[in-house]
């Protein structure tokens, strides 16, 4: 997977599934290299983006609102 990963989502559990696995995903990525943290940001109420972040420590995930 590249990331950041953009998920546009149908309903609520879906977006549970889906980002549990963008996040399971980054995890991996971010594990590699151990010096990002990872970044879930959520756009709108069905959009969100998850990314590794130079900006979040390595070992943690943080989440954004930016709508």
């Amino acid at each position: 997977m590249n990331f950041p990963l953009t998920l546009t989502v149908a309903d609520r559990k879906s977006m549970d599934s889906e980002l549990e696995a963008a996040v399971s995903a980054a995890k991996t990525h971010a594990l590699a290299g151990r010096q990002h943290g990872i970044l879930v940001t959520r756009h709108a109420a069905d959009k969100f983006t998850v990314a590794l972040s130079e900006a979040v420590p390595f070992g943690l995930t943080r989440e954004h609102q930016a709508w």
